[in-house]
């Protein structure tokens, strides 16, 4: 049985996957997954939710495929939650976060990404029209995962 990826590995891993992207501020997208991490990491999140954390969007955005995934010498909790976090093409939101929830660990990931995405500063760098739209829509993910009164 091959060792697992390092913490370090995973992180190198993640930061070249989405080298080149960026989020839609026009930041690097690396910014958005380095802060995902640290806030599952503040959150008291375990290793395997830290590695997931650098991983999540990596099979939503096809910057590693799910057959990449399916082999890498992680885990099978954060590959789960790897994979708990990949939004379908064209799913609901009411299917999606009901896996989060299935997903042992998945959550905490998820709320750190909602809290950075929902981030004022953040926000105040789009246009008027897609802030409303994210903050409608990370407001009523948060409410359909049970979040509504936690801080970010």
């Amino acid at each position: 049985m091959p060792q697992n990826l390092s913490p370090a590995e995973i992180e190198a891993i993640a930061r070249e996957a989405h080298a080149g992207q960026t989020d839609k501020a026009g930041r690097p997208y690396a910014e958005h997954i380095a802060a995902v991490a640290e806030g599952v990491r503040a959150r008291g999140g375990s290793e395997e939710q830290i590695a997931a954390a650098w991983l999540h969007d990596a099979v939503e955005d096809d910057a590693l495929s799910r057959e990449w995934l399916e082999g890498a010498a992680l885990p099978q909790s954060v590959k789960d939650m790897v994979l708990a976090l990949t939004k379908g093409e064209g799913e609901d939101l009411t299917s999606y976060t009901r896996r989060i929830l299935a997903t042992p660990g998945a959550l905490v990931v998820k709320e750190a990404d909602l809290a950075h995405n929902s981030d004022p500063a953040r926000l105040a760098l789009l246009d008027e029209e897609t802030r409303a739209r994210l903050t409608e829509k990370y407001a009523r993910t948060r409410r359909l995962l049970g979040l509504e009164d936690a801080g970010t």
